[in-house]
């Protein structure tokens, strides 16, 4: 049985920082393309980063501010998130899935965490 849970989540004041984890059990961490979603109260779950064994991808407001990394032999996930802003308040989702759509959408990922809220007070 997948399981990937993911943890670091919390309150934090405007320009601050956080590091998201995601613990994956239950596959073969390493084969698996990583991606962090994000969804906010009334909107879409939006893409954040993804990272393949080979390549990295970032959201365009994420750029220069959140940094994705993996542990393959921790079978865990990193989201260093910095310079944090009140619109980087949502839900955040560890995926995992198989395509080659590291950007998504969501439906391209076949595993998913139960998220992790982040809120970023101004």
């Amino acid at each position: 049985q997948v399981q990937l849970v993911e943890s670091g989540g919390g309150l934090v004041q405007a320009g601050g920082s956080l590091r998201l984890s995601c613990a994956a059990s239950g596959l073969a961490f390493s084969s698996f393309n990583m991606g962090w979603f994000r969804q906010a109260p009334g909107k879409e779950r939006e893409f954040v980063v993804g990272v393949s064994r080979s390549n990295t991808l970032y959201g365009d407001s994420e750029k220069g501010r959140f940094t994705i990394s993996r542990d393959n032999a921790k079978s865990t996930v990193y989201l260093q998130m910095n310079s944090l802003k009140p619109e980087d308040t949502a839900v955040y989702y560890c995926a995992a899935g198989f395509s080659r759509s590291l950007t998504g959408p969501p439906s391209k990922y076949d595993y998913w965490g139960q998220g992790t809220q982040v809120t970023v007070s101004s």
